[in-house]
């Protein structure tokens, strides 16, 4: 099959992160665009003191899960933060890989004591959470704004 083998060759190239840290709601981190095919774009904004929001882009798969979990458990790891929202409308594609990042990441925040949301009401996200039977485990909202709502 001509150009498999350059389509293979891109798709095994190393997924770019663009991890950006905001302190505050009023001055969010501005997000990149996941231009190509492995990529992901994670950013950090505090909209207040104890809360993080992770918004997540592009695709989540074995080549990026490493780096979502990473990000989600160093926010999990802060002393000061007592939930962290998800919001993975932006997602394009979640593999397994990812959903096993995500319950790595459930497991570390409850051990920690952190509050742990996901808002988003993409198929792209639901669909493979249903399909693995995990929609149960996570405390999933509409909107970001309804997953920072006190419960």
């Amino acid at each position: 099959m001509p150009g498999a083998s350059q389509e293979w060759q891109d798709r095994t190239s190393r997924p770019t992160v663009t991890a950006m840290h905001a302190s505050s709601a009023s001055e969010p981190a501005p997000a990149s665009g996941a231009d190509g095919p492995d990529q992901i774009t994670v950013s950090v904004v505090r909209p207040e003191p104890g809360t993080v929001v992770v918004t997540v882009g592009g695709e989540v798969d074995m080549l990026t899960s490493p780096q979502l979990r990473s990000v989600l458990v160093e926010q999990i790891g802060d002393e000061t933060v007592e939930l962290v929202v998800v919001d993975m409308d932006a997602v394009t594609f979640l593999g397994t890989s990812g959903l096993a990042a995500l319950i790595e990441v459930r497991e570390a925040a409850h051990a920690a004591g952190v509050g742990l949301r996901l808002a988003c009401t993409g198929r792209r996200v639901l669909r493979p959470l249903s399909i693995a039977g995990l929609l149960p485990m996570f405390d999933i909202h509409d909107t970001v704004k309804a997953a920072l709502a006190p419960t």
